[in-house]
């Protein structure tokens, strides 16, 4: 059967098709009673607006793009948040994510070809003159990724402040020897990492403070924790980049026979959802991924209408405090 047409509604309820129109629009002029027949009339055939050619019609999709990487757990947990701000918004939301054989420059290829009207690109990692020439063609928010650009908006955590909260809160435990698990090579790593140095220093343990090389996932945790096992002199805590990272660390550590917090304390950096797990339980710097979220969907609604100009929005982390982390107490020692 073939879908009904507002010609159908109007043909059904016995009035001209402006009219329909106007009372689907919710717009004043048709009667009560003429209403009440076009709306019976429109369930009767269940019709429902054609929003593609709507959208062709006034030349705009309302489709909001937004590209991710689907493995990382917390951007998958952000997406729902951005889903609910876009909704409210009247717009509708397209995805594209980043795989193995999937780069960024594709995956916002799809979202140009898809008509989406703004994006909101989640930690990409492109060159910030291609960020700025794609700023230029349609109103972008990055999220996560401090950049200097003259076009598109930026939308992140205060990662300095983060980092300094899960310090004072070791410090706070009885911690010295506190060591930092790198990220990837970036922006947001040398953020990171340059507040846990500069905290450390303002607490009179820069010379206990060491960072390790790590990464973004649960191997490059694996292999951190393998580097801290065999050092001559551990540290009793650890921070890492990312909840992944933390994961891996702890599941190196407690192969080896440390315990986790006894043994060794960690924090983890995101919030991401399986830190609640109770198998897991990991103290981590939580992102408040609505107010994000809402920030950056407020910032390309804006744009779209015209209202605003570029601007940088900074959302304070807060830390999560859970069982991963305890009072210092024996060093970590790796098993024979």
């Amino acid at each position: 059967m073939r879908r009904a047409r507002l010609e159908d509604v109007a043909s059904e309820a016995g009035v001209s098709a402006a009219t329909v129109s106007l009372v689907l629009r919710g717009k004043d002029g048709p009667s009560a009673s003429t209403r009440e027949r076009v709306i019976e009339a429109a369930e009767r055939l269940r019709y429902r607006p054609d929003r593609a050619a709507s959208a062709l019609a006034s030349r705009r999709s309302r489709m909001i793009g937004v590209m991710m990487n689907i493995v990382n757990q917390y951007q998958a947990q952000f997406v729902l948040d951005i889903a609910d701000a876009v909704e409210d918004k009247g717009y509708k939301l397209v995805l594209s994510s980043t795989t193995r054989g999937i780069d960024e420059r594709h995956a916002i290829e799809v979202l140009l070809d898809s008509r989406c009207e703004a994006l909101l690109l989640l930690g990409p990692t492109s060159p910030v003159q291609q960020l700025d020439l794609l700023g230029r063609q349609l109103p972008v928010v990055v999220v996560g990724r401090p950049i200097s650009s003259r076009t598109v908006d930026i939308v992140r955590s205060a990662d300095e402040d983060g980092i300094a909260q899960a310090v004072d809160h070791l410090v706070a435990l009885g911690h010295e020897r506190i060591s930092y698990v790198n990220g990837p090579p970036g922006t947001v790593s040398r953020l990171r990492s340059g507040s846990f140095q500069n905290t450390m220093r303002q607490r009179s343990l820069l010379e206990h403070a060491q960072l390790i090389k790590g990464g973004d996932n649960e191997l490059s945790g694996m292999r951190a924790a393998a580097a801290v096992l065999r050092s001559p002199s551990p540290p009793t805590a650890l921070i890492a980049f990312n909840d992944r990272c933390a994961i891996g660390l702890m599941d190196t550590m407690v192969r080896s026979g440390v315990t986790i917090p006894d043994g060794m304390s960690v924090i983890g950096y995101d919030g991401s959802p399986i830190c609640e797990l109770p198998q897991i339980n990991l103290t981590t710097v939580a992102q408040d991924t609505r107010s994000l979220a809402e920030n950056a969907v407020n910032a390309l609604v804006q744009r779209l209408d015209g209202t605003s100009a570029r601007h940088e929005i900074v959302v304070p982390p807060r830390l999560v405090v859970r069982g991963t982390t305890a009072a210092r107490n024996t060093l970590p020692t790796a098993q024979p």
